[in-house]
């Protein structure tokens, strides 16, 4: 441990200093004035040790300084003054102790250091967790040298620096949840909570008590309370993916919370306020969502903040090998495997193909061509697409008449999203009563 002794008396600190440092772990360092000790503040201690009676400022403007520049750096105050008012004081201001020097002052401050190394232990782990989150984060490694994505990245550095609502928008698979999290870890909400959300994969019914929580017996099988994403995303940010996917009526209780920024939980009349950004993702087009009445105009402009649009893979040129070969490296180094190389017909099928799984589709299949390959190098057959969409990719070069082509696009997304016809109709912006009369006429397959 690390530990900053402020104490004018050269003879009492060389005494405080040989006692601490019998403990190999502790590295002591003493100064007797606290200008001296402010200008090396910034090397980090792990805990101060203060008297409280300096020449040249005082114990308590000391420990002001010090919080002002690290809150959470523990402080013992050492004193020659038994005042109850004062020790209460200094608490206050946030020392971790107040201990006053008599015969037993050093057996004091050994046990209270003792104390403090799990403490310290656990700062030192959570700010090094930060710091790694940050790093993961950084969103110059949303990789990309397409123009494309260089205006992202560009975006998200103005969305960090202020608190202003994002909407992602993208296709499945670009990325979208990473640019969220880009933007919330470089934000001044880094040291809060980021809570996502995916709202497509939670039943309609159940949507408000997740958002907004519920109290004990709200309703059946509520037993205990529960807070909300909302509550625990309080301070920080709160990333609700695919929005477009709620419906009407969590709609208008959603903009309500907006507006109002305070929540009630299932069950409660008690308004809950909540102070968090939210950023929203969708796949789809929410305008043409609006003007078709599937989404408030309302809750659009008040989401809207700042537009990111994800291009698809297809759209980034040169983007897909270079993804591909970062998936590629970082497998084998995870995995412990050789060195491995893209074939010239393997890197021409990569840049060749038009990835509708996008990003996550490339990195399925790279991280499968490294397990599949031989001698070093991924060849063509070593790339394994999806099936449905290799159908597609290769529908143009078989000359079917226009109907041919319509009944077998629907059929790939009737498969795609397990034969739920209102989700295809609302995709390829058809009827639903078109789609009943094919499947009735047996033109389409459902099984």
């Amino acid at each position: 441990m690390r530990i900053f002794l402020l104490e004018d008396n050269e003879l009492y600190a060389r005494r405080l200093e040989y006692h601490l440092a019998l403990n190999p772990e502790n590295e002591v360092r003493r100064f007797s004035n606290a200008n001296s000790f402010l200008a090396h503040l910034h090397e980090a201690p792990d805990c101060v040790l203060l008297d409280y009676g300096l020449p040249d400022k005082s114990g308590t403007e000391v420990l002001k300084l010090i919080k002002e520049y690290d809150a959470e750096l523990p402080v013992l105050i050492v004193s020659g003054q038994e005042d109850v008012s004062t020790a209460v004081d200094l608490l206050r201001e946030g020392a971790y102790d107040y201990i006053v020097k008599d015969d037993n002052t050093q057996d004091k401050i050994w046990k209270a250091i003792n104390n403090l190394r799990e403490t310290v232990s656990m700062r030192k782990e959570l700010s090094e967790l930060r710091a790694e989150l940050s790093t993961r984060y950084d969103f110059q490694k949303i990789m990309g040298l397409s123009e494309e994505i260089q205006k992202v990245h560009k975006l998200i550095a103005k969305a960090a620096q202020t608190n202003i609502s994002v909407s992602i928008i993208g296709e499945t698979g670009t990325g979208k949840e990473l640019v969220a999290k880009a933007i919330h870890y470089n934000s001044p909400n880094s040291k809060r909570p980021l809570v996502s959300i995916n709202l497509s994969a939670i039943p309609s019914d159940l949507i408000e008590g997740e958002l907004f929580g519920h109290e004990a017996g709200a309703f059946t099988g509520a037993h205990n309370r529960r807070i909300g994403k909302f509550e625990e995303a309080n301070g920080g940010t709160l990333f609700l993916d695919e929005i477009g996917e709620l419906d009407l009526n969590i709609q208008a209780k959603l903009l309500r919370v907006l507006q109002e920024r305070e929540i009630y939980r299932l069950g409660s009349n008690k308004p809950i306020k909540i102070n968090c950004r939210v950023i929203v993702a969708t796949h789809r087009n929410l305008a043409q969502e609006v003007r078709e009445g599937r989404f408030r105009e309302d809750l659009y402009y008040r989401i809207l903040g700042m537009p990111i649009e994800l291009p698809p893979l297809r759209k980034r040129g040169a983007d897909k090998l270079l993804l591909a070969k970062h998936f590629l490296s970082t497998f084998t180094k995870e995995n412990r495997l050789p060195g491995l190389k893209l074939s010239k017909a393997a890197q021409e099928r990569i840049m060749a193909y038009p990835w509708p799984g996008n990003v996550r589709e490339l990195k399925a299949v790279i991280e499968l061509a490294c397990v599949l390959a031989e001698k070093g190098i991924i060849e063509e057959k070593d790339l394994n697409y999806n099936s449905v969409s290799d159908e597609m990719d290769n529908l143009v070069d078989e000359g079917l008449s226009l109907k041919e082509y319509n009944r077998r696009i629907i059929q790939h997304y009737l498969k795609k999203y397990q034969n739920n016809v209102v989700q295809v109709a609302q995709k390829l912006e058809v009827g639903k009563s078109t789609l009943y009369r094919m499947i009735k006429n047996k033109e389409l397959n459902i099984n």
